[in-house]
């Protein structure tokens, strides 16, 4: 899991800086504050959660249950897919209605982060 996820950790906090530089950019220039203000919040969303999986990467193997703590990264993965990722596409082509699959995605955090809590419920002595 170690490997995969800094990996995938990696990759998305990659991606988050350079969507970052291109919406402070370009995009400044083509997106109303809204949308602008929306793609930031997806930006911003993107890094945190990226962390998140290097965090959980970098402590899997220090967890008491290791498989909570692979679900832990898949579901704030999925959280980036699916929040972050529906606010890109909305401000991009401009249809509003993926607005309504982005909670999906804040819950697929919540549950990530209960997870990783969940992942250290007893401790290794």
């Amino acid at each position: 899991m170690l490997r995969k996820y800094i990996v995938i950790g990696s990759l998305n906090a990659l991606l988050s800086v350079a969507l970052g530089a291109f919406g402070a950019h370009i995009l400044q220039k083509i997106l109303t504050p809204e949308r602008l203000a929306t793609f930031e919040t997806a930006v911003q969303y993107h890094m945190s959660h990226a962390l998140g999986i290097l965090l959980i990467a970098l402590l899997a193997d220090k967890l008491v249950d290791q498989r909570k703590a692979l679900w832990a990264a898949r579901l704030l993965w999925i959280g980036i897919i699916v929040f972050s990722g529906s606010l890109y596409l909305l401000c991009f082509t401009g249809v509003t209605k993926l607005g309504a699959i982005t909670p999906i995605g804040g819950v697929a955090f919540i549950a990530g982060w209960l997870m990783l809590a969940l992942s250290v419920s007893a401790h290794k002595r």
